[in-house]
């Protein structure tokens, strides 16, 4: 299994996003990026934490590639827009990849210039790219939260 990390604003409609596809075996969202141990979701959203809430997708290589997955998260948000995705203003909702090998970091690198050359986007893309960190899970409530409540995305 492939492991793939992203922030692109409140995570429970990217998780909804890529929980859609096939190849993608699980979701769990969470915080990444920020220098408190184990932070809350009230910790997160006080702005002091320094995470992003993110998304950890786990997936089959055979049956969706890294490639696909960064097409996913590029078209589920806002990348041009730091600390922002429509109505949530705050660190917490910026745009990030977060990669867990030389390959995706090549690949998302590629992917960014690519959309910048494109001109796909008014705006110059704020993305940043880094490696992952520590991935503190949110907590339960969160979880597949647009399907516990049958609402279908949050995407602005």
């Amino acid at each position: 299994m492939g492991k793939a990390t992203f922030a692109a604003g409140c995570f429970w409609g990217v998780e909804a996003e890529f929980r859609k596809l096939e190849g993608v075996a699980s979701t769990r969202v969470g915080y990444i990026g920020g220098s408190l141990p184990s932070p809350t979701y009230r910790d997160v959203c006080s702005g002091t934490t320094g995470h992003a809430e993110a998304v950890e997708v786990e997936f089959d290589p055979r049956a969706i590639g890294y490639v696909e997955l960064l097409e996913i998260f590029w078209s589920s948000h806002n990348p041009t827009t730091p600390n922002r995705q429509g109505p949530d203003v705050g660190s917490q909702y910026r745009s990030g990849v977060f990669f867990h090998s030389a390959e995706q970091e090549s690949a998302a690198r590629a992917s960014l210039a690519k959309l910048e050359a494109e001109g796909r986007f008014d705006g110059s893309i704020v993305t940043e790219i880094t490696p992952a960190t520590t991935f503190w899970e949110a907590e339960d409530y969160h979880q597949q939260y647009l399907e516990k409540r049958g609402a279908a995305s949050c995407r602005v």
